[in-house]
């Protein structure tokens, strides 16, 4: 979810000028009104001079390529620069970029701090970890509190994790991992109204700021980079392996398995067509490690007879999936867009 933020309120207007602030505010009513470039134009020298919000904003826009060309390395830098000051929604950004990025270890304390916010991409990444034992050890009970955290949220992807590990989890883990998601939702409201109280008075000076504001979503459509949460492989159950990527349901469900086209694309890559599931899963292990940005798409093994469909997705457009399939070529596979 894209976010640009302002400061909350404190009150009292004590060591920045008003005037400095209001350029923050400026930036996002022109971004909001669509003129990207007077808001770059009003954040860049408040984020040069160290403004938290201003530096969040400009890597929001270097990652949506929005007034500036697209440059993720531009805004993993503001990003960073930004969650140093201790902003918290540029932790959670500056994380996940990370993990899609593929440096997976260096991000993980990042999205942990962040799952314990209530941040659903980042439970949905951590709970995957901890459940596969990658990266920071295995913990089944907290894996599945995360992912039933990140599946409240809405997350479809896990909502299907989650299903996957109710064949392997016992049944005393998964009824303290539902103990523990309670406590959690507890401590995410507890801490959402802990940071929309005023701030105490403080002797030092505190600096002056306006209301905090969100944009709401942007339409895949619209945006230049894939969503940012990088999709995890499936967990993998020790001892007996589970498959590596999601398997799309044959069989009709109530809800659907991947976002509604109009909200999230109607489109998908073919990566081929095998006669055993477990050679179309090799080849996306295979492919999201040849492949910049692929993993940040949904595999899906689709069943026709006889035969398993590798495809990835949803996508915006066309020319997008267009675009993912010449770097799939290029990579050594086949590939070709499918109109969902």
């Amino acid at each position: 979810m894209t976010y640009l933020w302002k400061s909350m309120a404190l009150g009292c207007l004590i060591g920045l000028a008003a005037p400095a602030m209001a350029d923050v505010k400026a930036g996002v009513d022109a971004w909001q009104q669509g003129d990207y470039a007077k808001a770059i134009a009003e954040w860049r020298p408040l984020a040069l001079a160290g403004d938290p919000d201003a530096q969040f904003n400009m890597g929001q826009a270097y990652k949506l390529g929005r007034g500036v060309q697209p440059d993720l390395t531009a805004a993993l830098d503001w990003y960073r620069k930004a969650s140093a000051q201790g902003h918290l929604r540029a932790e959670d950004n500056l994380g996940l970029l990370m993990f899609q990025q593929g440096d997976r270890a260096n991000a993980m304390p990042f999205l942990q701090r962040a799952s314990m916010r209530g941040e659903p991409r980042a439970q949905y990444i951590v709970g995957t970890t901890l459940f596969n034992g990658d990266l920071i050890g295995k913990d089944w009970v907290r894996a599945y509190a995360l992912m039933t955290r990140a599946s409240a949220s809405g997350l479809p992807q896990a909502a299907t994790s989650l299903t996957e590990m109710d064949k392997f989890i016992p049944e005393d883990q998964r009824k303290q991992g539902l103990a523990l998601a309670a406590s959690l939702e507890k401590s995410e409201k507890t801490g959402a109204l802990a940071a929309a109280s005023p701030a105490p008075a403080k002797p030092a000076p505190v600096r002056s700021a306006t209301s905090a504001v969100r944009t709401t979503e942007l339409p895949p459509s619209t945006i230049n980079q894939p969503a940012p949460v990088a999709t995890p492989p499936a967990p993998r159950p020790a001892p007996k392996p589970a498959p590596q990527v999601a398997v799309a349901k044959p069989a009709p469900r109530p809800a659907p398995a991947i976002p509604d086209p109009a909200a999230s694309g109607g489109w998908r890559v073919q990566l081929g067509a095998f006669s055993e599931d477990g050679r179309a899963r090799a080849l996306w292990n295979q492919m999201t490690g040849k492949v910049s940005g692929l993993s940040a798409y949904q595999p899906y093994l689709v069943k026709a007879g006889t035969v398993t469909r590798l495809q990835a997705g949803p996508i915006a457009s066309s020319s997008d999936a267009a675009r993912l399939c010449a770097k799939i070529k290029a990579a050594g596979a086949d590939c070709m867009p499918k109109k969902m």
